[in-house]
């Protein structure tokens, strides 16, 4: 599913704005985990298995980093879901973007 909206400059500004702050979020997240996890690893095994996370969530990164803009709605949403974003920063959208992602959280917290 995507949306057919029409994204204004100054929402493609606001858009790439919030959108970088959850990338950067998120991935200072990974890295305070990959640290912890590391300094913990006591064997071989648990080295290949820091990889192996590691490995792990650079999949699931790169599949929720996606900046087109029919897609940006539920990128914005899952963002907001892991905490990555406040909604706040998301203020200057349209009445009907901001309505569309409030729309996808409240079907994803079903």
């Amino acid at each position: 599913m995507h949306y057919d909206l029409q994204w204004s400059p100054a929402e493609k500004k606001i858009a790439r704005a919030a959108y970088d702050s959850a990338v950067q979020c998120a991935l200072a997240r990974l890295m305070v985990e990959f640290k912890r996890r590391a300094s913990a690893a006591a064997t071989p095994s648990d080295m290949w298995d820091v990889g192996d996370y590691l490995n792990q969530r650079k999949r699931d990164l790169d599949q929720m980093f996606d900046y087109r803009y029919s897609q940006l709605p539920f990128v914005f949403a899952r963002f907001i879901r892991e905490g990555y974003l406040d909604e706040t920063q998301l203020a200057e959208l349209s009445d009907e973007k901001r309505q569309i992602i409030r729309s996808i959280l409240s079907l994803a917290s079903k």
